[in-house]
């Protein structure tokens, strides 16, 4: 049975604990922090409970003792007020989480269950390292071995010394501003400069403004010259992104500096001229927006150049397990976690069985939340989005339709057609089934009893709830998994 200390020299304190957790470890008490401090060296426990306030020293300087014994030993300090500036600096340091007192006995429980599981994943080898080392190019858009991938490799190669308008396309998140600097990067105008303008960004009057510049006195507000980006980008090379948010107004005056690379600022009578290559990027039809009347049939042939698709990060097989890597690598270096190690197997699991609708942006923004969010070494599944741990539950991974149906393929039967299909995420499917299989056959084995099947099971009662959620398990007269 888990071991949990707690550190308090209030008894009211100590009995609580004891008694509220007496269901779910075994509880040994100390009542100041030298007493306390012996026990951790002398024994081992899987978190420890700790008041801030001691009569023989700070709490926050037996913590600091504690990390050095043992940076993966979760603690919870214990304070009479959660708000105070002591909480804030106590989790600043690395603490698993905190509590007010007077304390309350459901919470108190379901944090300690919480920390007891991270404590047996910190134990588990992670998944994926944070120590890793990431590739040379800090650009995510090169992390990736998968056949979609190199076809854009392969295509900024063929066109990026061609002086020729390119038109990146590819759902929000995939990537587009970094397809366009590795054109300008491997181009023949490397030298010169690389300006972006973000066309959804900008009314219509400042985009015209951003883009062409204004003489003084144009419009209200226009109180002396400005030059645009056209103008500051000569020799160089202009990205439009989100070009189909332009206005048609504005798509005419692009339209001439594509054809005949001359222009006027806004409220001007000099033609001015440029040499400036255009590289442009939607996500937007705008085959179908031509048809509607909302864009240049024109426009949309001579940006239309040469076609660069992104691929979604759902078809880029194989890649988001390199992804995470960069980005956990990243976040270890950019959010100071020196301790971190990396991710549970679980964890991972989730990640790779995710559909990911927001691409490789929504992956970097999941990375860094779940590094700044987790307190321990190993990165835990219960730090994940909700969204993306009940992904898992309603099918993300592909291998029950038919939620209604519980009968489960045996585990060789199921690997043997993952590998057919040339799967390449067999672990991750294969450790579902596996848990699955076991949480059901125990769950029907005890009539839905969750305190027995959690000890019959080893894990603490908050991790079979998390786990029966997870695969949408109803415990009704019949253990099944819903529909």
């Amino acid at each position: 049975m888990p071991k949990v200390l707690v550190i308090d020299d209030d008894r009211t304190i100590l009995l609580l604990a004891e008694k509220a957790l007496s269901t779910v470890a075994d509880v040994v008490t100390a009542e100041n922090a030298e007493a306390g401090l012996e026990l951790i060296r002398t024994g081992s426990f899987d978190t420890v409970l700790l008041d801030i306030q001691l009569p023989d020293r700070s709490g926050l300087a037996v913590y600091c003792e504690i990390r050095e014994h043992d940076h993966r030993l979760p603690v919870i300090f214990m304070t009479v007020e959660a708000a105070s500036h002591t909480a804030i600096e106590a989790m600043q340091l690395g603490a698993f989480d905190y509590l007010a007192k007077p304390l309350s006995v459901d919470p108190l429980r379901d944090l300690v269950e919480k920390a007891i599981e991270q404590r047996q994943l910190s134990s588990v080898p992670v998944a994926i390292s944070a120590d890793e080392e990431s590739p040379d190019d800090s650009s995510e858009l090169f992390i990736g071995r998968s056949k979609s991938m190199l076809e854009v490799f392969k295509a900024i190669g063929r066109v990026s010394k061609q002086d020729m308008p390119v038109l990146i396309r590819g759902e929000s998140g995939t990537g587009k501003e970094l397809v366009a600097r590795a054109l300008y990067q491997y181009s023949r105008r490397s030298d010169g400069p690389f300006l972006a303008v973000n066309c959804a960004a900008l009314p219509d009057n400042l985009l015209e403004s951003e883009l062409f510049g204004h003489e003084k006195g144009a419009f209200t507000g226009a109180e002396s010259r400005r030059i645009g980006k056209f103008e500051q980008c000569n020799g160089g090379t202009l990205f439009l992104d989100e070009i189909g948010d332009m206005a048609l107004t504005v798509q005419a005056k692009v339209l001439r500096v594509l054809q005949e690379q001359r222009f006027e600022r806004v409220g001007g009578n000099n033609e001015l001229k440029t040499d400036v290559r255009i590289l442009a990027a939607t996500n937007q039809p705008l085959e179908k927006m031509v048809e509607d009347g909302e864009y240049r049939e024109d426009l949309l042939y001579r940006l239309n150049g040469v076609t660069i698709e992104l691929p979604p990060l759902s078809d880029r097989d194989g890649d988001v397990k390199l992804l995470i890597q960069h980005f956990l690598t990243q976040a270890k270096r950019e959010l100071n976690k020196p301790n971190l190690e990396g991710l549970a197997p679980q964890t991972v699991a989730l990640l790779t069985a995710y559909d990911w609708p927001g691409n490789v942006r929504q992956l970097r923004a999941v990375i860094r939340r779940c590094v700044l969010d987790s307190s321990l070494p190993v990165v835990g599944p219960d730090v994940l989005p909700r969204n993306i741990q009940a992904a898992s539950g309603s099918g993300a991974s592909g291998l029950h339709k038919d939620r209604s149906d519980t009968r489960i393929d045996g585990l060789a039967t199921l690997v043997e057609r993952l590998l057919n299909e040339r799967s390449t995420n067999i672990y991750a499917e294969s450790v579902e089934y596996m848990e699955r299989l076991v949480l059901l056959r125990v769950l029907q084995e005890t009539s839905g009893n969750q305190s027995q099947a959690a000890e019959l099971l080893g894990i603490t009662r908050g991790k079979l709830r998390d786990r029966i959620n997870t695969y949408n398990i109803v415990l009704e007269s019949d253990v099944a998994i819903k529909g």
